[in-house]
């Protein structure tokens, strides 16, 4: 990844951390283009090679995150977002801001769960889920629902996790 590439990219996170703290959404108007012009300036850039650098970028961050979002723990938006990151910073770039996010996101989680006083709640929520799963091999338990389910704008740990993927890259 280059420099310019993470600069590029810097404006579609700032509207999408706007919008996403706003409504916890990240609208189309805003990850459509990131994705778009990302493909279109890496292949002017470095050609083919830039061209087949952002696909496999646009992949890799669609792919994690649609998992993500199988889990329930990310918003359509947020997979739609990191194609266009991984379109702008490729493969290895965009698996380390999806890291560090998860991270950040974690500890935002804990803080939140901490200041409300809900930690007692749902370290034995997580622990009988993870007891049925074990137990009978349901998937399903896993997955988070409704009003047990911890939610915050995840741009809030993007932002961040992006900030420490360029200066340890």
């Amino acid at each position: 990844m280059t420099e310019w590439a993470f600069w590029g990219c810097t404006p579609f996170l700032a509207a999408a951390l706007f919008t996403d703290i706003r409504s916890m959404r990240i609208p189309n108007w805003i990850t459509v283009p990131a994705f778009f012009t990302g493909l279109v300036l890496q292949a002017l850039v470095q050609g083919w090679q830039g061209f087949l650098f952002a696909i496999c970028g646009a992949a890799a961050g669609f792919a994690l995150l649609l998992i993500m979002h199988f889990m329930g723990a990310v918003g359509a938006g947020d997979v739609k977002l990191f194609a266009g990151i991984g379109a702008w910073t490729g493969m290895l770039f965009t698996a380390q801001v999806i890291m560090y996010s998860v991270f950040i996101g974690a500890l935002i989680g804990w803080i939140i769960v901490l200041w409300r006083h809900e930690t007692g709640t749902r370290l034995r929520n997580t622990f009988s889920k993870l007891a049925v799963f074990f137990v009978l091999h349901d998937l399903s338990v896993l997955k988070g629902r409704g009003k047990e389910q911890l939610r915050f704008p995840f741009m809030l740990a993007v932002i961040p996790g992006s900030v420490c993927a360029y200066l340890y890259f």
